[in-house]
């Protein structure tokens, strides 16, 4: 009876192991599968009507939590895309196996090419030769994730190379991983130095970047005359909208010469080609730019201006339009008060009917 119960003993502890032991397999085999999903997705590619530059889009779901799914879309040279041939780019349907190789990984590709469109699913694999490179340079190893918003995003070993060369401070992993998926390129860090611009920091370089400072702004308003600005003042003046467009426009009008102070106030408060226009059109000529942004300001606009004229008010000053405006004599005002018999007043006098509620006579 003793040996009986101490093999049944035996027996169970042999099949909890077991279960155990699958369970764990299942954990690992479930964890491989999740951490591979993570790095997987899908590719479109149009070539369009050039046979130099494809646009190649790449969707995937985010490593962050909440964020989603990401796309990254961008221009390639198709003799990026290794093994993928002009025959079955241009074919009437053809199953494609290719890879991009950059850097950082590689986005191994395959699905189906018909008439210069082509799409699929892709997955990726890291290199293990750009962590090793990383370390020489004295970074830490990236993970999986970072090494792919690397690859995806093709962030090179010279970029970092180059921002050692001009000088730029330390930075940490994690900022040339931000640099990467925000967009800023090798060609864009030496064309800026060419440009006689310093920046010594990753996050000032990302930062131009974010706000849209590009080399052809920096072109356009060093041509407009505002050379070797601070790289805080070219972001700021992106942010505000001030462009070799909008000072073409305004130098048309007849403003030229006008300080970045100036035009950034200007376009701050609404003034524009049009609004210069209309009023040099109901024969105010060119007012300081002060004063047509005082205009603006306070509501005095074109319609504002052709409504009141329609009334009979054709000789007005600035002043006398901005006073009507602040107290809220407007051609709807004006109206109502000749409806209930106040034909024949001045602007003095609409001005106290509206400061008294429109009904002191």
């Amino acid at each position: 009876m003793t040996e009986k119960i101490s093999l049944r003993r035996v027996a169970q502890i042999i099949s909890a192991t077991l279960s155990i032991a699958v369970l764990l397999a299942i954990v690992v085999m479930v964890s491989k599968t999740n951490a591979q999903d993570s790095y997987t997705g899908q590719w479109i590619i149009d070539t369009g009507r050039t046979t130099n530059q494809f646009h190649a889009t790449f969707s995937y779901r985010s490593g962050k939590q909440g964020r989603g799914n990401s796309m990254s879309g961008f221009m390639i040279d198709p003799q990026r895309l290794q093994g993928l041939t002009r025959e079955q780019i241009a074919s009437t349907g053809s199953h494609v196996v290719f890879q991009l190789v950059r850097d950082a990984g590689t986005l191994n590709c395959e699905g189906w090419f018909k008439d210069g469109k082509g799409s699929g699913h892709f997955t990726f694999t890291p290199n293990p030769g750009f962590a090793a490179e990383l370390q020489k340079r004295g970074y830490e190893s990236p993970t999986e994730a970072q090494q792919f918003a690397m690859t995806i995003n093709n962030f090179s070993l010279a970029l970092v190379d180059e921002l050692k060369v001009q000088g730029y401070q330390r930075s940490t992993l994690d900022q040339l991983v931000r640099m990467a998926e925000h967009g800023v390129s090798l060609e864009y860090v030496r064309e800026v130095r060419a440009l006689g611009y310093t920046v010594d920091k990753v996050e000032l370089i990302t930062r131009m970047v974010d706000h849209g400072v590009s080399v052809s702004f920096i072109k356009d308003m060093e041509a407009a005359g505002f050379k070797q600005m601070p790289v805080e003042t070219l972001i700021r003046t992106v942010d505000h909208g001030v462009n070799a467009r909008f000072i073409g426009e305004l130098a048309e009008a007849g403003f030229t010469g006008l300080s970045l102070e100036q035009l950034t106030r200007t376009v701050d408060h609404g003034v524009n080609a049009k609004f210069i226009k209309e009023v040099e059109a109901f024969g105010y000529g060119h007012p300081p730019i002060e004063t047509l942004i005082r205009m603006v300001d306070h509501g005095v606009n074109g319609n504002f201006i052709a409504g009141i004229r329609e009334l009979g008010f054709t000789n007005l000053t600035i002043d006398q339009l901005v006073r009507m405006q602040d107290h809220g004599v407007n051609a709807a005002f004006i109206k109502k008060m000749r409806s209930r018999g106040f034909t024949e007043n001045s602007i003095d006098e609409l001005i106290k009917l509206a400061d008294n509620g429109g009904f002191d006579k």
